[in-house]
This record gives C-alpha cells, sequence and structure tokens, in this order.
C-alpha cells in the first residue's frame, strides 16, 4: 500500500507516563497526508502544541522518502520562517540514500526490524515530554521512540510569538537496526 493512500482521520490522546515525570501524547492516523493542503487540513496542523509539531514532522519525514520536493515543502511549513537550509536538505538526502526511509516509519507502532519496519494501522505514534523539556524558554524538546533504537530521538520545537510550535530541529534521522530483510545475517 502507497503511503499517499488518502488521509482519512487523525485524533490525539494525551496521557502521562505513571511515575516517570514524562507526559505522553499518542496521535493515531489512518494514513499519512499525500499533499501538503492534506497535511494543512489535519486537526494537528493548528500546531498549538509540540506535540502536534512533532507529529507531523515524521510524516513530512516519511513523505520525503518518497517524494523529496513534497517533504521538502512539508517541512518548509513546518519550519514556518526558517526554512530547511541546503546543509540541512543535503543531511536528509544522505540519510534517505542508504536505506534510510525505513527511518522515519520506525516511530510508528509496531514497525520494528523484523517487519522491515512496517507499522501497524491504523498509525500510532507516542511523543513524550521529559522532565527537562521546558529547560529553554520558548523551546520544547521532546522524545519520539523508534522500534529500531534502544533509546527515544529527540526533536525541538519553538514557539513562534502567535503561539504556534514550529519545528526548529529533529535528530530523528539517525541510524536504527538493520531490516531484517537485508540482514546478510539473518
Amino acid at each position: 500500500m502507497s503511503i499517499f493512500d488518502k488521509f482519512k482521520k487523525a485524533v490525539s490522546v494525551p496521557g502521562q507516563a505513571p511515575g516517570s515525570g514524562t507526559r505522553q501524547v499518542t496521535f493515531t492516523l489512518m494514513d499519512l497526508p499525500e499533499t501538503l493542503e492534506a497535511m494543512q487540513a489535519m486537526p494537528e496542523a493548528a500546531l498549538q502544541t509540540p506535540f502536534q509539531t512533532a507529529v507531523l514532522t515524521v510524516c513530512a519525514l516519511c513523505v520525503y522518502g518518497a517524494d523529496k520536493d513534497l517533504g521538502i515543502a512539508m517541512l518548509n511549513w513546518l519550519k514556518g520562517p526558517r526554512p530547511l537550509s541546503n546543509l540541512e536538505i543535503s543531511f536528509l538526502d544522505d540519510r534517505f540514500r542508504d536505506q534510510g526511509h525505513h527511518i522515519p516509519f520506525s516511530y510508528f507502532a509496531g514497525a520494528v526490524p523484523d517487519n522491515d519496519y512496517t507499522p501497524t494501522r491504523p498509525l500510532t505514534l507516542t511523543v513524550e515530554a521529559g522532565p527537562y523539556a521546558d529547560a529553554n524558554a520558548g523551546y520544547k524538546k521532546l522524545h519520539i521512540r523508534s522500534g529500531g533504537a534502544d533509546s527515544p530521538r529527540e526533536i525541538v520545537l519553538r514557539q513562534k510569538g502567535d503561539g504556534q510550535w514550529l519545528l526548529w530541529d529533529q535528530f530523528l534521522m539517525v541510524g536504527i537496526r538493520q531490516t531484517k530483510s537485508s540482514d546478510p545475517w539473518a
């Protein structure tokens, strides 16, 4: 099934990990947006919480692997007045060059090396805010767990004067475990 199947529905469910001081927000998506307009029509596109911006960033990175220009347009919209630099685009190109298209999908529930990072449907993604998420005023440091890594990965959002949360920096496109189908030792 193509990642560009029509977007149907998106909801978010807030929660807190018991006794951890970590706030979690879980998002459920029927599918990924197939256009920038479809992304902008999603409930999360209000960008009123950093969690909303984080989940849309993962969606945009998934799209980037299939359609670079559309992925750039989505990421630039999420970054607001500070679009992707040539260095950031080069970095993303390098990551996607060697089977990096699995990396953003690894953040969805059920996506693990054994199933070549194929997420379960509907797509579910949990974003966490730890005890130091608000260490810098106007910024929020969040974490997302990957099915291919031992520790969660970081994403940093910045609040704009109008209250919207925009993508500031992401550390999501880093190495994960090799897929089972591409592992010569499996």
